[in-house]
């Protein structure tokens, strides 16, 4: 068994990330290791295919949490196949279409946001969407951080 697997820096050679991004996914539960009896790292093979599939689907701007809840989803210990990343990327198409569509939306309409030289809060859709500070009067509003607080939980 010992030769199916791969040390720390033979799996970062070969997926071409950094150690410290293996060790930032796998504090993720994006994938996982066995400990040898001397506490090191050796990783199944089939983490080199979750890996690609991670970085996949981190280009195209899919949140860990996302990457996370779809890979909990394969067998364990089994390479990932096209299949089920043509299942994973299928589900995440809709997500992809919405932000693709908030992001049109946002390039069409920026250049009015600095017609008022002060990204007016209350019809700017980068420093306000949805105008949620438009309920509490026209113009740039000053706020505690608490205030700053309430508005990051609305968004």
């Amino acid at each position: 068994m010992a030769h199916e697997e791969l040390t720390v820096g033979e799996v970062a050679q070969r997926s071409g990330v950094t150690v410290s991004t293996l060790h930032f996914y796998e504090a993720k539960g994006l994938i996982h290791s066995q400990r040898t009896a001397g506490n090191q790292r050796r990783y199944g093979r089939d983490m080199l295919r979750r890996i690609a599939i991670i970085r996949a689907a981190q280009r195209v701007g899919m949140p860990l949490a996302t990457i996370r809840d779809a890979l909990a989803g394969l067998p364990e210990a089994r390479t990932p196949t096209r299949r089920d990343w043509s299942r994973m990327s299928s589900a995440w198409r809709e997500e992809l279409d919405a932000r693709i569509e908030r992001l049109i939306q946002m390039r069409d309409t920026l250049d009015d946001c600095i017609g008022c030289g002060c990204l007016s809060l209350d019809r700017c859709r980068l420093a306000n969407p949805g105008d949620v500070l438009g309920e509490h009067g026209a113009g740039a509003l000053r706020w505690s951080d608490a205030d700053a607080d309430e508005l990051d939980s609305l968004r």
